[in-house]
């Protein structure tokens, strides 16, 4: 499960006195939501098919997807399921391959998500092994489903463009720019992109 309220709290409490633009900005909008999924296939399928795509549109993807699989939580019924039959529930072909091929990696064995190494970066490496998943959705599962308090999605514009201005920063920071003012962050990068998403969210552009 991710990151609790006060799992959440006490990395912020800790990530303020690191750096006090953060205890600053967290005194002005409060603390943000924690973000937890269920860990486990059916939330990188949900991940999956929810690219690129509205909220409302991919829920009614995956709720057309499960009646044409009989159950899409289950990989054996999403990998039995015809293409056409998939595609009949909304799914263009390449998230068709997606959807299968990360079926067939947990099915398989190759993608274990209950044993994901304990490294951070060898499990980005273990779940981006499939194909469909990008390095983003395999930090956003880690950082919500697993609670690994040190992911940092520094790809993530949203996230360059809140540090820029929680920081006071002139512009956007680059990706490299941000892994390198985060490294003082550690273990708690994963509390300052929650809180970047917050703050995007809450502060008036």
């Amino acid at each position: 499960m991710g990151l609790t309220a006060r799992q959440l709290k006490a990395s912020l409490d800790a990530l303020g006195r690191i750096e006090p633009a953060f205890a600053k900005a967290r005194k002005a909008i409060g603390d943000p939501e924690p973000r937890i999924r269920d860990p486990g296939y059916e939330t990188l399928l949900r991940a999956i098919v929810s690219q690129q795509v509205s909220v409302k549109a991919a829920a009614s993807i995956l709720a057309k997807v499960d009646a044409a699989t009989g159950g899409a939580a289950d990989p054996a019924r999403v990998a039995a399921t015809s293409d056409e039959d998939l595609r009949g529930a909304g799914l263009s072909r390449q998230k068709i391959a997606y959807v299968k091929s990360l079926a067939e990696a947990v099915l398989s064995g190759a993608l274990d998500l209950a044993r994901l190494p304990a490294d951070d970066e060898e499990a980005i490496a273990a779940l981006t092994a499939v194909k469909g998943i990008g390095r983003w959705s395999a930090e956003v599962y880690l950082l919500f489903a697993e609670g690994r308090t040190d992911i940092w999605p520094a790809g993530d514009l949203a996230v360059q463009i809140e540090v820029g201005r929680i920081l006071g920063l002139d512009g956007r920071p680059t990706e490299k720019r941000i892994r390198e003012l985060a490294e003082a962050w550690r273990p708690h990068r994963g509390a300052a992109a929650i809180f970047a998403w917050h703050h995007r969210h809450i502060v008036p552009v």
